[in-house]
């Protein structure tokens, strides 16, 4: 079996193919730290599609080059999760240098750009280099979806081909589908949320914010609902801190004009008190989203991960990247900007779901062909191809 070097990983693996945070049982020495745990499921996915049999970091960050070249020869590829890598100021410290010395294939899993709200994106020279090494080195560059592709192909690169997130497949069943219970039968809900956001994708703070406090309450007053939380500070000392940190998340978020002002009304502090959960395992988010009816909400991969095991989710989209999966898989989705009221009702349409079990089946025919293609040693099951056997051009 293969022999893998992982570019950027996003926690610690342990019993082969599954992933946690570093030091994770170290609860006060993390619970000042923010991560986003969702980087840690594309990692955790990508690690169950693969065959291997050793798994090492690639250093990019002060390396010494005689390490790098025994790396060469102990190992096969490189393999880079699936995350928002494409923009302006993704720091890739020595990566460029590092990817040439080693010379193996660098095998890009999912990979995304996001569009700022004003003006076109613009890339580093670094990003530029990068990306330009990664597509030399393979037979196609795996993105999440049409924009990604065009901006890789805006600056010269079109050996793309849109495999969406790894975290879709992670269950390896081809024939998965999505069938919505009776919406009566539907008792217990998880609401995947994000308070935390910049302005340079979410054009709007007040409505982001409003818009996601009133599907909490409403989510609430209905069913039994879960607030799925995935890595910010004050959110993590409710679920894990002391009695006195928790009351300094409180105070905190109280302090914060954002929150205070659009967000924590007195019932989502009741609700963020009784009602809220993180982990920095990502079995234990998997564990959850089994035990639901429904998931929604704003985390892009606390959605993905119920859809991958079977459960309804629907979008809250509110930026390119999250619009980008919606389109690629077809899901469900509610946009926070538009001229909508949100209505679960209006989602609870097997037709609307069954255009995601379409382009979902694709989607899993395009992650196969594309780790097949690149020479990786896969569990995937061979299911649904597209049309075209070549790699996405885009025009």
């Amino acid at each position: 079996m293969a022999r893998v070097l992982v570019m950027i990983p996003s926690g610690e693996v342990y019993d082969h193919d599954c992933v946690r945070w570093y030091q994770y049982g170290n609860v006060q020495g993390n619970i000042d730290h923010y991560h986003n745990i969702g980087d840690a499921f594309v990692f955790d996915s990508s690690l169950k599609l693969m065959n291997y049999d050793k798994l090492s970091d690639l250093p990019i960050m002060n390396p010494k080059m005689e390490h790098i070249d025994r790396l060469r020869e102990e190992y096969d590829y490189v393999i880079l999760r699936g995350s928002n890598y494409v923009h302006q100021h993704m720091d890739w410290t020595d990566a460029v240098p590092v990817l040439k010395r080693l010379g193996l294939p660098v095998v890009a899993f999912g990979i995304g750009a996001q569009a700022p709200v004003k003006g076109q994106i613009e890339l580093s020279d670094a990003t530029k280099a990068v990306l330009r090494v990664m597509a030399d080195s393979t037979v196609s560059v795996g993105v999440r979806g049409a924009y990604s592709a065009q901006v890789l192909n805006d600056i010269g690169i079109q050996n793309v081909r849109i495999i969406g997130c790894p975290t879709a497949f992670r269950r390896n069943d081809p024939s998965m589908k999505i069938a919505l219970p009776a919406l009566d039968d539907v008792r217990k809900v998880g609401v995947t949320v994000r308070r935390e956001v910049s302005p340079t994708y979410a054009q709007n703070i007040e409505r982001y914010l409003t818009s996601q406090r009133d599907l909490i309450k409403s989510m609430a007053s209905r069913f039994d609902a879960t607030l799925m939380a995935q890595g910010e500070v004050e959110e993590k000392k409710l679920v894990f801190g002391t009695e006195q940190q928790k009351e300094e998340a409180i105070a905190a978020l109280k302090a914060n004009q954002w929150a205070s002002d659009w967000f924590l009304d007195e019932t989502v502090e009741k609700l963020y008190r009784e009602r809220l959960f993180y982990s920095d395992v990502v079995a234990d988010y998997e564990n959850l989203v089994k035990s639901k009816d429904l998931v929604l909400g704003y985390r892009l991969h606390g959605n993905l991960m119920a859809l991958a095991n079977g459960v309804p989710s629907i979008y809250f989209t509110y930026d390119s990247r999250t619009a980008e999966f919606a389109e690629t898989y077809q899901i469900p989705s509610f946009d926070v900007f538009g001229d909508k009221v949100f209505r679960l009702e209006d989602y609870w349409d097997q037709s609307l779901f069954d255009k995601y079990n379409s382009a979902w089946s694709e989607t899993y025919g395009e992650m196969h062909r594309f780790l097949t293609e690149n020479g990786v040693d896969h569990k995937m099951v061979e299911g649904r191809q597209r049309d075209s056997d070549s790699v996405r051009r885009v025009a």
